[in-house]
């Protein structure tokens, strides 16, 4: 099989991005999958998105993790968002179905807005906080985020949930709207440069345990930076925002023994 690829990647979360609108990408076969996303054996990346049509939005947006499994991601929407631009099958504004439900998004200068799902499943523990924001996300203040080992407590955290586990975010407030955030994704199975939903349940988090009054949080990644805006009301979070560049990085081709 030849398969044509394009990369982008949103604040260093990258991604194998397919045109599978005539429906030939193999998406049982997990393996090609892993081996598209291996960095030493294959395009490497994050994750793998596929779009196809749909009868009642603009493209159906399937994300792969470098596992096989599937869940939304939020960098990898607002990256779809850019490759439909590409395809010529959006303008700059849509609406479109994945995992998580329906999204709708707009992009201006390569800098994507993507409306996430509302927020209401927020769970306060007393060192920790898990929120849904389209996959599952613990959310931890720690004091020395450099030197902190992100892999070896976010491995130990992931698989304390029960399955599928838990994405872990660890975060080092720098103001009342800025809050410095590193991440090891489940599914992955390593530290991300970025993590949209991520980011979302931590700007939610946050503001849940009143870390901060702003509805527009500030979220440097090691990627670079998003924005994280919403609406709160009676403890549920609507209107939820998460902003950021998508980047093409190249496109190529790749031949594979299904």
């Amino acid at each position: 099989m030849n398969l044509e690829f394009y990369k982008y990647q949103g604040t260093g979360n990258d991604f194998v991005m397919i045109d599978n609108r005539t429906k030939t990408f193999p998406k049982k076969n997990t393996a090609i999958i892993s081996k598209l996303c291996d960095r030493n054996f294959g395009v490497g990346a994050d994750g793998v998105i596929l779009i196809e049509n749909d009868d009642q939005f603009d493209f159906k947006m399937i994300y792969f993790n470098a596992d096989g499994s599937q869940t939304f991601c939020g960098n990898g929407g607002r990256c779809a968002v850019a490759f439909s631009k590409h395809l010529n099958i959006i303008d700059s504004k849509t609406k479109f179905i994945a995992y998580d439900g329906e999204h709708i998004a707009e992009i201006e200068n390569g800098i994507v807005s993507l409306k996430m799902i509302d927020v209401d499943e927020i769970k306060v523990n007393e060192n920790s906080v898990f929120a849904y924001t389209g996959t599952q996300h613990h959310v931890e203040l720690v004091n020395d985020l450099n030197n902190f080992p992100v892999f070896e407590k976010g491995k130990e955290i992931r698989y304390s949930y029960a399955d599928p586990g838990s994405n872990v975010n660890f975060v080092q407030q720098i103001n009342n709207t800025t809050f410095r955030v590193r991440t090891y994704e489940k599914g992955v199975e390593n530290e991300t440069l970025a993590c949209g939903t991520g980011v979302t349940a931590v700007a939610i988090a946050m503001h849940k345990t009143k870390k901060t009054n702003s509805n527009l949080i500030s979220l440097p990644v090691e990627g670079g930076n998003l924005e994280v805006s919403f609406t709160e009301e009676n403890g549920s979070y609507s209107d939820v925002f998460l902003k950021g560049p998508a980047t093409f990085v190249f496109k190529g081709n790749i031949n594979f023994n299904e």
